[in-house]
């Protein structure tokens, strides 16, 4: 499980996602809906096919069996290499972490939170919780991430699930001048200290500045546990976590998703 060991930890390894922020600044609009020429990896048929070839469509062993995605498994390839044989940046976006996996499960089951409103989905990974909005009425949705990968294989996890693809931002959104939002959703970012700071900041000036609601997935790592924003969270629901997760997450058994209220 040679990848596994080499990326799998980066929600608990510091500073990984800092390092990485060297975004392209593109707003991308996927199946040819791009504004602009030259959007680079992200509509690169090869990178596309490269995906297919080293990912698993799956929906098993989540919290939303209704979701399908393109993960990485043990079943395929890079599961088993060496972390540097992979030739992209590290593909966080191809495990489906529990944070993650807690918002979407609420989304689904509670629409009345996301119908009708506008959902920003932040460090959106695989795209899964930006997919349980939009399932759930959502009527406008932005999804960030850093990586350009990452906007592909959201791109292809919509049209698994029979969705028009939603905006993809592949840009550190907390360098950038706030939009207004209904709502704010993010899962396993609080996995850095520094990040989590800056985190903390940008949520409570969305909260402030535009009455935007928040809601944040983790399964209790220490960086967010211990984090003075603990004093600004309110429980919503917590989920016990399938087997294949645990084994996963080092043993994790549940993620919770709270209500941020500064």
């Amino acid at each position: 499980m040679a990848l596994s060991l080499g990326w799998k930890a980066p929600r608990n390894r510091c500073g990984l996602l800092l390092q990485a922020m060297r975004s392209s600044g593109l707003l991308l609009f996927p199946c040819g809906r791009c504004p602009w020429r030259g959007a680079g990896s992200f509509l690169d048929p090869e990178i596309k096919a490269f995906l297919e070839e080293n990912t698993e469509v799956t929906s098993s062993g989540s919290l939303t069996p209704e979701i399908q995605l393109r993960l990485l498994t043990p079943r395929c390839k890079f599961w088993w290499e060496r972390a540097d044989l992979w030739p992209h940046s590290d593909p966080y976006w191809a495990i489906y972490w529990p944070g993650g996996q807690a918002l979407s499960r609420y989304l689904l089951d509670n629409p009345d939170v996301v119908r009708g409103k506008s959902v920003l989905d932040l460090g959106s990974g695989c795209g899964a919780t930006a997919i349980a909005a939009k399932m759930s009425g959502a009527s406008r949705i932005l999804a960030n991430d850093i990586d350009p990968i990452a906007g592909m294989a959201i791109t292809l996890n919509c049209e698994l699930n029979r969705l028009n693809p939603f905006p993809i931002l592949i840009q550190n959104i907390l360098n950038l001048e706030q939009d207004k939002w209904d709502l704010v959703v993010l899962g396993d970012m609080f996995y850095d200290e520094n990040l989590a700071d800056s985190l903390h900041q940008w949520l409570k000036k969305c909260f402030w500045t535009y009455r935007t609601r928040v809601l944040i997935g983790d399964p209790g790592r220490p960086q967010f546990s211990g984090h003075s924003i603990q004093h600004h969270l309110h429980k919503v629901v917590e989920y016990s976590l399938l087997e294949p997760t645990r084994q996963e997450n080092s043993g994790l058994t549940t993620s919770t998703v709270w209500d941020f209220q500064p």
